[in-house]
């Protein structure tokens, strides 16, 4: 059992706690989700842990406390630690230029107009940084938006980094096929939600001398006693392993990943944006390292102050997304949300329109998961299912209210 306290024991409620689990329980009524899996925790004690519905409707079996997750985008954070154990370490400084360690980025080229063979590109002004990376301000976006001309380059030349899902190759090609393609916008200009934390996993590749998977393993993974967290689905494992969902606006939830013939085999391509799978168990051990600014059970990862400058918004004048980005696709709301080196973080909870702490700060994945940390009130979450996209539902709004409704001191 995951929880160690009563809500009581650490100000808050059991009955309003409760109300959790029949929200849950609506969405999967309704066909609207296969299963979900709730943990609240507060002052390092887990005090909520809810299973709901099932982890594989096809199978009939049921979401449990040790079901294994695709966590996609919530594989960011834990790159973005890796990273930045590696500038602890004084390999680099977060202005310095990503050429210095990947020569093919050294002359970036900047689109202007038109699309395919007439496309036009300028020279970047500036190069990209480290911190460019890590605040998604490098020019670089995803293929899969489908919105702009630089993102079908993406697609036409196999820029995908999506690990298991189709991905060919390495970190390494898939790098110099980036590198090939026109940025969408000069660096430090606009933040755009792009492939720049799989090019982190490739620079921990570069100035570690290690594969992105042993990196992980070695100083993170195993390290926390993160046991059940990796790219790819061990053999023994897999009857851990939930099914991934799409949603259709009519009929029921279409199968889009079943967990017997899963990509998640094998994997060769380690997508440090989104690669990872895992469970709530071990999530919540990388949150409460966070928690503890860097420490977990006399592990320490980070000091306390580069923690701290990580959850610290770093978007130009203090601004929310809303003053630097473009309203394509994200895991967080715009209004009222900064961020800072690998998280969103809240700002004004009231011009986010939802109930928060300022210095909140989380990320999400494609399925659905998100997890948030709030260091005021001492509190972190979790949410688990497997439906796609993760813009379907209100779930993760929905959610904080529920969860901050049960304080009571």
């Amino acid at each position: 059992m995951l929880v160690t306290a009563k809500p009581e024991d650490v100000g808050l409620s059991s009955e309003r706690l409760d109300r959790i689990g029949p929200w849950m329980d609506s969405y999967i009524d309704a066909g609207k989700l296969p299963g979900g899996l709730a943990l609240v925790a507060r002052r390092g004690q887990v005090v909520y842990c809810q299973c709901r519905g099932l982890r594989d409707i096809e199978a009939g079996l049921p979401v449990e406390e040790d079901t294994i997750f695709r966590f996609y985008s919530m594989s960011k954070p834990i790159t973005s630690t890796a990273i930045m154990m590696l500038y602890e370490q004084g390999h680099f400084q977060l202005d310095d230029p990503i050429a210095g360690f990947l020569p093919e980025f050294a002359d970036m080229q900047v689109y202007v107009s038109g699309e395919g063979a007439a496309m036009r590109t300028e020279p970047a002004r500036d190069p990209i940084t480290f911190r460019h990376l890590l605040t998604h301000t490098g020019g670089l976006t995803y293929g899969f938006f489908e919105a702009t001309p630089v993102d079908a380059a993406y697609r036409q030349n196999d820029v995908e980094f999506n690990g298991g899902r189709g991905g060919q190759g390495d970190l390494a090609a898939n790098a110099r096929r980036l590198a090939d393609q026109p940025l969408l916008t000069h660096p430090g200009e606009e933040w755009n939600y792009s492939v720049s934390t799989d090019l982190l996993g490739r620079l921990v590749e570069v100035i570690s001398g290690q594969p992105l998977d042993e990196y992980f393993q070695q100083r993170i993974l195993g390290p926390l006693g993160m046991t059940d967290t990796a790219f790819s689905i061990a053999p023994e494992k897999q009857n851990r392993f939930a099914a991934n969902y799409g949603h259709e606006k009519t009929g029921p939830l279409k199968l889009i990943d079943a967990p017997g013939d899963s990509d998640y085999q094998d994997v060769k391509l380690f997508s440090g944006g989104g690669g990872l799978t895992s469970t709530a168990r071990d999530y919540h051990r990388f949150t409460q390292m966070l928690r503890g600014k860097g420490e977990f059970e006399g592990v320490r990862l980070l000091g306390r102050k580069t923690v701290e400058y990580m959850t610290t918004n770093h978007l130009p004048n203090n601004g929310d997304l809303t003053s630097m980005g473009q309203a394509v696709f994200s895991e967080t709301s715009y209004d009222g949300v900064g961020f800072g080196l690998g998280f969103s973080v809240m700002l004004d909870p009231a011009k986010a329109q939802v109930i928060g702490s300022p210095g909140e700060y989380a990320w999400g994945g494609a399925a659905s998961t998100a997890f948030w940390i709030d260091p005021v009130e001492d509190m972190s979450v979790i949410f688990l299912t497997q439906l796609m996209p993760s813009s379907t539902y209100p779930l993760r709004r929905e959610l904080k209210v529920l969860t901050y409704q049960a304080l009571i001191e």
